[in-house]
């Protein structure tokens, strides 16, 4: 790779010292950090995965040595070798441009595909090389890169296209534009027939790539700092005649307006990759749902029927929802799953930390999680909005439960929301559509879906991730229309009357297996906190495999028949 700045290291000669000669660094073997301005020993960065030692700034990578970065060794088959672009417009200059390129980079075009194994899981992958004309998208790389999809959906085999670009090819004009739609609708087919597409984007990612290909992943990546937007800065400078504000289109700009799944670090990826095929892969024969002794049996004794209890009032039970040391959705995270990747984003506008989501393995089977996250002590609680969602929050998981339809995975909810956020700006950003969207999605979706109210259960905020096959509930949980204090203050205009609203409510979790409204109570037997949740984590272990053993044995049509009619009949 070719650093900018180059530059020779030199030691001042001390005056009048005819035995002293100044000693000279061979060209090549020191570099200049455009970051931090430091030398760096080229074979260093190298070695670093072309990242500068001292701030950690991010080198640009050709292609061929990324393929060395993230496939196993000796893996990489290379396709399409011998397509390279013509001269359309017939631009002056422009074949010996291309000519010259060639030479220099040892590439026929700006992106380099193929097959390989990422930790011995095949995979089809695509990466842009900014040597050759910035990696700018014309006629070679778009059909390099349609070709490289269609045979991954011959061969079902999913897709990583790391992105790199200034976006579409002057010389190549409106036939470069074409690629954009080509490459779309290349990865709508290999989408259709239910495979993975993960896009990586990496410094710079701009202008049509951005605009098609780039953006288009099930699972979307970036490094960090990466430049990444439509028009460039500079572009957008001229025309608004303004000055952008630092960090405008990086990686992590991106990440906080909900465009990108995650940053992952350069010495992360090939795990994080090997990791989400995985995640991904086809499954052939029984899933590994049960162990050992038969599970149903052991959640019907457990949980089919309403044990003794001890007589609680509503208010009690309300208090206890609330309770601070109560566990948040991600300390279930952390205890019911393994190998969780969170997934962020709406697509649309931003990232609602209220909602945490992303893919996990259960008993080693993959499903899709999603909590209403509270976080623990006063700075989580405000970060998380108190788990008010907001609607990005509820776009983020109507994302990530189609996606698990898309692949087949359960998905497996935990609600714990006062309410959705009610406020200016979610009324602006359309809160009733966003629910009314996830109701709407939720009632057909085609996959089974498990709801855990374990805390609060806040009206139509909660409504939101629970149109589910089945709903369960912790002891001293409430699900209701609306807080007690609302309840009071709308029908008795006195918000101090909450706890009598709570009795009548109806909101506790024994009120509402008794309505038919849930069907599991999740015994607690002792004042929880995440510290004693293991038992519980237990019988949420063995409930969970019986519910995934019974409705992974329906078919789709039963699967959504069975909960249009669970509605349907309330």
């Amino acid at each position: 790779m070719k650093f900018q700045h180059m530059f020779k290291r030199t030691v001042k000669e001390p005056p009048k010292s005819p035995v002293f000669e100044r000693p000279e660094i061979p060209d090549g073997l020191l570099k200049k950090c455009n970051a931090c301005k430091s030398a760096v020993f080229v074979e260093e960065v190298k070695k670093n995965n072309y990242i500068c030692p001292h701030c950690r700034n991010y080198f640009r990578v050709h292609a061929r040595r990324r393929v060395e970065m993230i496939a196993d060794r000796d893996s990489f088959e290379e396709w399409d070798s011998e397509v390279v672009s013509g001269n359309p417009l017939k631009f002056r200059g422009y074949e010996d441009k291309l000519a010259a390129l060639q030479e220099k980079t040892g590439l026929p075009e700006a992106i380099l595909t193929g097959k390989a194994l990422i930790e011995g899981l095949p995979a089809v992958l695509g990466i842009c090389d900014g040597r050759f004309l910035m990696a700018s998208m014309g006629e070679a790389v778009g059909e390099k890169i349609t070709r490289a999809v269609e045979r991954a959906t011959e061969e079902r085999l999913p897709v990583i296209l790391y992105a790199c670009s200034g976006g579409a090819r002057m010389q190549e004009g409106i036939v470069s534009l074409m690629q954009m739609a080509k490459t779309a609708a290349a990865i709508k087919r290999h989408s259709d027939a239910g495979l993975l597409f993960i896009s990586v984007l990496t410094d710079p990612t701009t202008g049509g790539v951005t605009a098609s290909f780039a953006m288009l992943g099930d699972i979307i990546l970036a490094e960090p700092g990466a430049l990444i937007g439509f028009a460039g800065p500079r572009v957008i400078e001229q025309t608004i005649g303004q000055k952008l504000p630092k960090g405008f289109q990086r990686a992590e700009f991106l990440l906080e307006h909900g465009f990108i799944d995650g940053i992952v670090e350069r010495e992360q990826q090939r795990e994080t990759l090997a990791l989400l095929v995985k995640m991904h892969q086809p499954v052939s024969g029984k899933r590994n749902l049960l162990t050992g002794e038969d599970q149903d049996a052991l959640w019907e004794n457990s949980f089919g029927q309403e044990l003794p209890f001890t007589e609680m009032d509503a208010w009690e039970h309300v208090q206890l929802a609330r309770d601070k040391e109560r566990p948040v959705g991600t300390d279930y995270i952390e205890r019911l799953f393994t190998d969780f990747v969170e997934m962020h984003g709406d697509r649309c506008y931003g990232d609602d930390r209220a909602v945490t989501g992303g893919v996990a393995l259960f008993n080693g089977n993959p499903v899709t999680v999603i909590v209403q996250e509270k976080g623990h002590g006063t700075k989580e609680n405000i970060t998380h909005n108190f788990g008010m969602v907001s609607p990005e929050g509820y776009r983020k998981s109507l994302r990530l439960m189609k996606q698990a339809e898309k692949f087949g995975r359960p998905v497996i909810c935990f609600v714990d929301t006062p309410g959705a956020f009610c406020g200016l700006e979610a009324e602006e950003r359309g809160q009733g559509e966003a629910i009314a969207r996830n109701l709407y999605e939720m009632s057909n979706l085609k996959v089974p879906i498990l709801s855990i109210v374990i805390g609060e259960g806040g009206s139509g905020g909660a409504l939101a991730l629970a149109v589910a096959d089945e709903v369960w509930m912790m002891e001293h949980a409430i699900y209701s229309i609306l807080s007690p204090e609302g309840f009071a203050s709308i029908l008795w205009k006195d918000s101090k009357k909450a706890m009598e609203a709570a009795r009548v409510m109806r909101l506790t979790a024994w009120d509402l297996k008794k309505l038919g409204i849930i069907e599991q109570v999740i015994r607690e037997e002792v004042r929880l906190s995440a510290e004693n949740m293991e038992p519980v984590v237990r019988k949420l272990q063995t409930g969970i495999r019986a519910f995934l053993k019974k409705y992974q044995s329906l078919d789709t049509a039963a699967l959504t028949e069975r909960r249009y009619t669970r509605f349907r009949n309330m």
